[in-house]
């Protein structure tokens, strides 16, 4: 087994099984029927989307259902290749790391004073693991929003969620995988890692940070944008369900909703 990967490096290796064996991660369910009519409550314009760690599209159809332009950006060349196979010259794309995002407006076709919408969906921010990293992430975010009424929507893990998924001793199997904690300690702010292995790649190990929403408000502000709204993220039978009070023991993630300051 590995040991320290890049988040790139992980996703390369991860890369041609992703969608096969995160079947069941129902994005239209998530962004398309949760996620986006909340944003609308704050003011959502349709128009053009960036989406920052895009991996494999997976977040792509919901919005050029809805009648969005997408541009998508990932630091894993090896996810932006399953990306491009099935949207083609429906999105444009980019390799890209979060914590290095240019003003992309003009590449995408946006208009120039930036994208309706900007997502880091699906741990993004988690794997941001080194100070500083955070503010890198939010400050190309804020150079790619349209100031006026762009929307930034993304999601930190909770410490439940990293307890049960990242601690040593717990396994996790399925269809051949075998997802593996590794980390001892599970207060605030712990760098956590675990490994996975399976069919069709190579075995890998995935590490991220638990960010306190202390540390993600402070972050957002150093940066120039200002936070509408957490919400805390809980799983029910086929659905997802947001409440208005986080809480780091009972949800799975916590839904950040920011705009410029």
């Amino acid at each position: 087994m590995p040991g320290f990967e890049s988040a790139a490096e992980a996703y390369d290796r991860y890369a041609a099984v992703y969608d096969e064996t995160n079947a069941e991660n129902n994005y239209e369910m998530w962004l398309g029927e949760v996620l986006l009519p909340e944003l609308e409550k704050h003011g959502l314009r349709k128009g053009w989307a960036l989406d920052v760690g895009c991996g494999t599209g997976r977040a792509f159809e919901p919005l050029l259902g809805r009648g969005w332009k997408v541009f998508g950006c990932d630091a894993s060349a090896a996810m932006l290749a399953e990306a491009e196979a099935k949207f083609g010259s429906q999105v444009g794309l980019r390799t890209l790391d979060a914590r290095e995002l240019p003003a992309l407006a003009a590449e995408a076709g946006a208009p120039a004073a930036g994208f309706d919408l900007v997502l880091l969906l699906n741990d993004i921010i988690n794997y941001l693991t080194e100070d500083g990293d955070l503010e890198r992430a939010f400050a190309g975010v804020k150079r790619n929003l349209d100031p006026d009424h762009g929307l930034v929507v993304f999601d930190t893990n909770t410490l439940s969620l990293f307890r049960g998924s990242f601690s040593t001793g717990v396994v996790h199997t399925g269809e051949g995988t075998e997802w593996r904690g590794m980390t001892e300690a599970g207060e605030p702010g712990t760098v956590f890692e675990a490994s996975l292995e399976g069919p069709g790649m190579e075995p890998h190990v995935h590490r991220q940070r638990h960010w306190t929403l202390g540390e993600v408000s402070e972050a957002l502000a150093v940066c120039g944008l200002r936070e509408l709204a957490t919400l805390g993220q809980r799983e029910a039978p086929d659905r997802v369900v947001l409440t208005d009070s986080p809480d780091e023991e009972q949800d799975h993630k916590v839904i950040h909703i920011a705009a410029a300051a």
